[in-house]
C-alpha cells in the first residue's frame, strides 16, 4: 500500500477515468468528475481559511457532497470529523466543542447554530467558483480523521487515525477478498461516521469499483437501492438482515456478499437470510479505534457458529489476562490488538494516533491496544465475542451507553436514582431498558420518555420502563445491575 488519499483515484484516472466512481441520490460521478469534485472542494475549505491540522466538521446526509468534501479536505491536510445528524442539539454541540473545527458543514438536519457553519446553498456556490488550493505535502503519519466513540462513562471520545491507517483496511479487503473494478458496494450506514468512508469511497477506489451510496436505512429502502443499482455487496446491521430474511419476495439478485456488522449477528438470522436470498451473511468484528473490521469471514460460505470472522493479516489479535499477559491460543480472555510481525503484511498497521483533547492528540498507552471485549482467538485466527467488559447496550447495531441515558433520566425531579440496562430482542439484540428508583406511585412514564428524546437520539430512549421502591445496592453503594434483568420482570416492565 502506498501514496496518500489525493493518490487514492490515481490508478483509475489513469486506466477508467469514465467509469462510474460513486453513486447516490443526487446522481452519479465517474472518477473523473469525482477528482474534479474533490479539488472543488478543497479549493472551497481552502478559501474558508482551512489551513493543515484544522478540523473540518461535516453534518450532511448521504449523498454525493460529503464524499468530496471528504477527498477535499484530505488533500490538503485538514482533519475530517462527522458529526451525525440523527443527534441532539445538545449531543451535536457537544461534539463540535471537543473538536473546535474551522468549518462545519451544515446540511438541512445540522443543529448546530456558530459563525463557522457553513450552509448548502453557500458551499454550492464555493463550489461553483472555487478557486485551486494549493498543492499541499500530506505526511501519511500526521492526523487525518476523527472518529467519535464513547467509553464506558458514555462521554464522548474523539479517536484520532492518519491517512495511512485510513488506507489500510480498503487495501486488505481489496486484496484478500479479490475485488476489482466489477465491485459495487452499497453502504447505508450514515457516511458521517468515519468508518463508512474509510469502507466505502476509499476502499471502492483502491478495487476500482462503484461506491452506492444509499440515503435509506429501512427494508424497503435498502432493498430498492440493491436492485435499482445491483449492488454487489451490502454491509448492514443484524436487524435489518432480520428484516430482509422475512422478505424473501424481494430482489436481492445482484448481491454476491452480506457483511453484518455493529453487533453479534444471531446464527439463526444468518441462516434464514441465507435461506431467502441464497446469500451466507458474512459476520465481522471491527471497533472505531482499528479503524474499522478487525476480523470477517473468509468470502464464499464458510462460517463458524459463533463466531465473527477470522482476523485480518494485518493484526495480530489475542486475548489477555487481566495483568497483561498474553493467553494461549482458544483461552477466554479481553482481546487486544498489535500489528502483523510476519507474512506480507507485517508492520503495515499502527496503533491510533490517539484521542482529540484540548486541542491536540493526547496518545494512547503503549503495548497492543484494548478492545474492553472479552472472547477468543483460535490457532487459525477465527475470534469470537462471548462477553463485553464495558456496560454499552447494542441496540441494532447502535451503541447506547447506560451511563449517558441514567443522567438525563435523573434529572427528573420524582428520580430518586435510575438503573438503565439492555432487555433482549429478536429482532435489534437489545433495546434499552430504565428501572427507576421512585418513591411516586404514579410516575410519569410518557413524561420521562419526553425528556429523554429532548435530550439525547431516538435509538438512546428507553423502551421499556419499570419503577422500583429500591434499586439493588452492594455494599459500596454501587447497583448491582445482574439483579436487574429480574426487578423489570418483578416490576412487569412497561413497554412504549
Amino acid at each position: 500500500m502506498n501514496g496518500d488519499i489525493a493518490g487514492v483515484l490515481d490508478t483509475a484516472l489513469a486506466e477508467r477515468p469514465d467509469a462510474t466512481a460513486i453513486e447516490a441520490a443526487s446522481g452519479a460521478w465517474t472518477y473523473s468528475e469525482l477528482d474534479d469534485q474533490a479539488n472543488r472542494a478543497a479549493g472551497a475549505l481552502w478559501s474558508l481559511g482551512v489551513r493543515p491540522g484544522d478540523r473540518v466538521a461535516a453534518c450532511l446526509p448521504n449523498d454525493l457532497d460529503i464524499v468530496a468534501a471528504f477527498h477535499g479536505a484530505a488533500r490538503i491536510g485538514a482533519i475530517w470529523a462527522g458529526i451525525g445528524e440523527a443527534l441532539t442539539a445538545a449531543e451535536q454541540q457537544g461534539l463540535s466543542d471537543i473538536i473546535d473545527p474551522t468549518v462545519v458543514l451544515a446540511g438541512p438536519r445540522c443543529l448546530l447554530d456558530t459563525p463557522n457553519c457553513v450552509t448548502p446553498d453557500r458551499w454550492a456556490a464555493l463550489l461553483a467558483d472555487a478557486p485551486s488550493a494549493p498543492q499541499v505535502e500530506v505526511d501519511l503519519d500526521a492526523p487525518a480523521g476523527i472518529a467519535f466513540t464513547s467509553g464506558t462513562s458514555g462521554a464522548p471520545k474523539a479517536v484520532v487515525h492518519s491517512q495511512r491507517n485510513l488506507l489500510l483496511p480498503g487495501a486488505a479487503l481489496v486484496a484478500t477478498r479479490g475485488w476489482g473494478p466489477e465491485l459495487r458496494k452499497g453502504d447505508s450506514f450514515p457516511f458521517t461516521i468515519l468508518n463508512l468512508m474509510v469502507l466505502s469511497t476509499l476502499l471502492t477506489a483502491q478495487a476500482g469499483g462503484c461506491a452506492v451510496v444509499m440515503n435509506r436505512r429501512d427494508v424497503d429502502g435498502v432493498a430498492e437501492w440493491i436492485a435499482e443499482h445491483r449492488v454487489t455487496v451490502w454491509n448492514g446491521a443484524p436487524a435489518q438482515l432480520f428484516d430482509l430474511a422475512n422478505r424473501p419476495h424481494l430482489d436481492l439478485s445482484s448481491l454476491r456478499e452480506v457483511w453484518s456488522g455493529g453487533s453479534d449477528t444471531p446464527d439463526p438470522v444468518r441462516r434464514a437470510f441465507a435461506a431467502a436470498h441464497g446469500v451466507v451473511p458474512r459476520a465481522t468484528y471491527g471497533l472505531t479505534e482499528a479503524p474499522t473490521v478487525v476480523a470477517i469471514d473468509p468470502a464464499g460460505e464458510e462460517w463458524r457458529p459463533g463466531a465473527s470472522g477470522r482476523v485480518l493479516p494485518q493484526f495480530d489479535v489475542a486475548a489477555y489476562d487481566d495483568d497483561g499477559n498474553r493467553l494461549p491460543a482458544g483461552e477466554l480472555g479481553e482481546l487486544r490488538i498489535s500489528g502483523a510481525t510476519a507474512g506480507p503484511w507485517a508492520g503495515h498497521w499502527a496503533p491510533l494516533l490517539g484521542y482529540w483533547s484540548d486541542g491536540g492528540v493526547r496518545a494512547p498507552d503503549p503495548g497492543p491496544f484494548p478492545t474492553g471485549d472479552v472472547g477468543t482467538v483460535t490457532e487459525d485466527g477465527w475470534l469470537t465475542v462471548l462477553d463485553r467488559k464495558k456496560l454499552v447496550i447494542i441496540r441494532g447495531g447502535a451503541n447506547v451507553y447506560p451511563l449517558e441515558v441514567e443522567r438525563v433520566i435523573a434529572t427528573h425531579p420524582d428520580v430518586a436514582k435510575v438503573a438503565v440496562c439492555p432487555v433482549p430482542d429478536e429482532r435489534l439484540g437489545q433495546r434499552v431498558a430504565a428501572v427507576v428508583e421512585s418513591a411516586s406511585p404514579t410516575l410519569d412514564f410518557d413524561a420521562l420518555t419526553e425528556l429523554c428524546r429532548r435530550e439525547l437520539a431516538a435509538y438512546k430512549v428507553p423502551e421499556v420502563w419499570a419503577r422500583v421502591d429500591a434499586l439493588p445496592l452492594n455494599a459500596m453503594g454501587k447497583i448491582q445491575r445482574t439483579e436487574l434483568a429480574g426487578l423489570l420482570d418483578h416490576a412487569g416492565g412497561r413497554p412504549e
